[in-house]
């Protein structure tokens, strides 16, 4: 196996001493975050101790080069943080499943899992390896849009690939969510296919599949979990309406709908008996729906919707009763999540892609330009700390074991407390 640059490291850890200390540190137990937006796929971190201040000479434990390209989120489990990548070679694409130690920042695994071609196009702001992996004790989930969904085990090995028919016209997006042993993917093309889909997990097979209502347009989001009234939902944003189906089955349980809105990439929040929903271009709304419904419930349970600030990439992100979004420009807002009345907004400068993560009382909002600005979570507007790092950076942010990992343009960053750059190996 051929493997990039290593990376650069603080070299040993600090010793934890005195007993006190070692049985407070026993008694925390890390978090893996192994899907895009973490455990609960909202973006929530139960993780204390997580760096308030960083930049490229301080706090960094390693900084590594990932080659190829790519916009998948990093994930994180079992001692390891995995992503994918494209290597495009002339017309020919390698699309690729990567992992990294999570202490030292060495290569552990790159795998071919599937060849393309570079014929298809591609959003500016996207790449072909830009949905963010799954990871479920030892299987990883990978997902490259129409090029090809697979299965690996934590070595890298390949168990299962399927091709889903679809035709999105900026390239694949949304990432997988997984219920059991169902991975469910939105499918949403430009063509005459758009579908939410369930494959099993131990064979790839489709074990259900539900088309779209018409219209229905292309779109990018990433299917949430939820459960609500004593049930389990798929909530799943499309072109011009957003579902929620029976995990199990596949079947539809209520729908919204909105005239305007499709190339949808936010994916939902849940909290406080809501679910909120980003619809997309034209004109962007974000819509709070009661999840106890029947059927159209466009005119019964819709809580309200705001049109101010609503991003059209980045989700939002629920902390308390306040809900938090950050606009494509960088106008950042707050807001109540049961009533939808505006509590601030701040600028906060540059451009947004990423969604929010809030970790120890934090929120940590990422600029496609490196900025980092981290504020208090509460009703009052406290920004605590501006970072930057010398990257792009569009993917998510991941919080494991108190550290922080940061996908930028062409690195892997893990941030940690009281790290210190070292010279590389």
């Amino acid at each position: 196996m051929k493997h990039g640059p290593g990376p650069v490291y603080t070299g040993a850890m600090r010793l934890v001493t005195g007993l006190v200390c070692s049985l407070l540190c026993a008694s925390v137990s890390a978090e893996d975050w192994p899907q895009f937006r973490g455990p609960g796929g909202q973006g929530h971190s139960s993780e204390a101790g997580v760096p308030l201040e960083w930049s490229e000479s301080r706090n960094v434990a390693w900084k590594t080069r990932v080659e190829g390209s790519g916009w998948s989120s990093p994930v994180v489990a079992n001692g390891r943080v995995w992503l994918t990548s494209a290597r495009e070679n002339g017309r020919s694409v390698s699309l690729r499943a990567l992992a990294f130690d999570v202490t030292t920042g060495r290569a552990a695994v790159d795998t071919e899992v599937f060849r393309t071609s570079t014929s298809a196009p591609l959003h500016q702001k996207n790449s072909r390896a830009s949905p963010t992996p799954i990871i479920d004790g030892d299987r990883v989930y990978v997902h490259f849009g129409p090029d090809g969904t697979a299965a690996l085990d934590t070595t890298g090995r390949v168990l299962w690939t399927r091709k889903l028919s679809y035709e999105p016209q900026h390239g694949g997006g949304g990432s997988p969510a997984l219920y059991r042993d169902l991975l469910i993917v939105n499918c949403d093309g430009n063509g005459d296919d758009a579908y939410v889909v369930a494959l099993d997990t131990r064979t790839g097979q489709v074990r259900w599949k539900r088309d779209r209502r018409r219209p229905y347009a292309q779109a990018y989001s990433t299917p949430l979990i939820i459960r609500s009234a004593d049930r389990d939902l798929v909530i799943s944003a499309g072109g011009f309406q957003t579902a929620a189906l029976d995990p199990v089955t596949g079947n539809e349980v209520w729908r919204i709908s909105y005239r305007e809105g499709f190339s949808n990439v936010p994916r939902p929040v849940f909290g406080n008996g809501l679910v909120f929903i980003v619809t997309g271009f034209n004109a962007p709304l974000l819509v709070a729906v009661r999840p106890d419904g029947r059927d159209d419930v466009t005119r019964t349970h819709v809580a309200w919707t705001l049109g101010r600030g609503v991003p059209f990439i980045s989700s939002p992100l629920l902390a308390g009763s306040q809900l938090y979004y950050v606009s494509d420009t960088g106008v950042l807002s707050a807001v109540d999540s049961t009533s939808g009345k505006m509590l601030w907004q701040q600028r906060l400068g540059g451009n947004y892609s990423a969604s929010p993560v809030l970790a120890d009382g934090r929120i940590y909002f990422q600029s496609e330009e490196g900025m980092t600005t981290v504020i208090a979570s509460g009703p009052v507007y406290k920004r605590l700390a501006t970072n930057t790092l010398d990257e792009p950076v569009l993917a998510s942010m991941a919080v494991s074991n108190g550290a922080i990992f940061v996908r930028g343009e062409k690195s892997l960053y893990k941030i940690q407390e009281s790290a210190s750059r070292a010279a590389p190996f």
